[in-house]
């Protein structure tokens, strides 16, 4: 039976992903990539560790080791399948293409993106919930609350913060609290929507020119009509599914699979797609010369 645990850093940028976009340290041992602070482009941005990057405090709060296994289920293979797609061979066998497609959806649900559509479909549910009782059983809340508390409840804002108070007591808004619902749903829906993409082909896209960088929400649906990218809508009504897996190579869901190359001006379409979708952070390979980029591309965004 699980239990609340305390939790802290968990990554939602897989380390061996991350590991991509790096080069040796110039001092010391171990490697570094440059992240980039979109609420602060003017900054100064110092290299960090894959560890110090791509995480978020208390991500899955309550019984973290189910997810966790869910994810390392996934990501023990992934080592294997970047081999294969710098060999050149991602499709040599079919496991390496399942492993991308499921690399793909994992930083999908696994998100800053996906955390705050549960959050914002409970609030709603709950105040949904609160009208409909206040609307369908009024007289029955006053007597329940006179019986519980002695008051007599009139107006639509006692008996409103009267119903707020019986839903905090509920085990599905305690569930909600604890972590406990969110890490449901999170299996849930990863588990749902890696059947869902099952029967995608998996593109590998590399730059004729430039490198790939990766935001924070990575895995992004696109709609792509002429030479306009629109991006963050439902995954049924999405063109493809991207992620960036490296400066040189980029994942798309799409109708079949294939290797392929992306001129510089999509190149630049679809890193601005990870700058806009992009909960705080970007990263890049420190020899990228991308900084100039995301600085441009974080002022369009502060300024929508």
């Amino acid at each position: 039976m699980g239990t609340a645990q305390p939790t802290s850093r968990q990554h939602l940028i897989s380390k061996v992903l991350l590991k991509e976009f790096t080069m040796p340290a110039q001092k010391g041992s171990g490697r570094q990539l440059l992240p980039f602070d979109l609420r602060n482009p003017g900054r100064l941005h110092k290299l960090k560790t894959t560890r110090a990057c791509g995480w978020a405090e208390n991500f899955v709060a309550f019984d973290s080791a189910s997810a966790e296994a869910l994810w390392g289920d996934v990501e023990t293979r992934v080592p294997a399948a970047l081999a294969a797609v710098h060999a050149g061979t991602p499709f040599a066998d079919p496991r390496t293409e399942a492993t991308l497609r499921d690399l793909v959806m994992l930083h999908f649900v696994r998100s800053h993106h996906y955390r705050d559509i549960h959050t914002d479909a409970f609030e709603r549910s709950r105040a949904g919930l609160v009208g409909s009782l206040i609307s369908n059983f009024p007289e029955h809340l006053r007597r329940e609350a006179l019986r519980e508390t002695g008051l007599h409840l009139s107006g639509t804002a006692s008996l409103g913060a009267y119903v707020e108070r019986l839903i905090e007591r509920s085990s599905v808004a305690r569930d909600h609290q604890s972590g406990k619902l969110f890490r449901t749903s999170i299996e849930n829906a990863f588990n749902k929507v890696r059947a869902m993409a099952s029967t995608w082909g998996v593109e590998v896209l590399t730059p004729e020119r430039g490198q790939f960088l990766i935001g924070d929400n990575p895995a992004v649906t696109i709609r792509t009509e002429g030479d306009t990218t629109t991006y963050g809508m439902a995954f049924g009504d999405a063109h493809s599914l991207i992620l960036p897996i490296g400066p040189r190579h980029l994942l798309a869901l799409g109708p079949k699979s294939l290797m392929g190359t992306i001129p510089q001006a999509g190149v630049d379409r679809l890193n601005n797609v990870q700058v806009h979708a992009a909960e705080r952070y970007v990263y890049m390979h420190p020899k990228s010369d991308l900084q100039k980029f995301a600085s441009r591309a974080a002022r369009q965004r502060a300024d929508q």
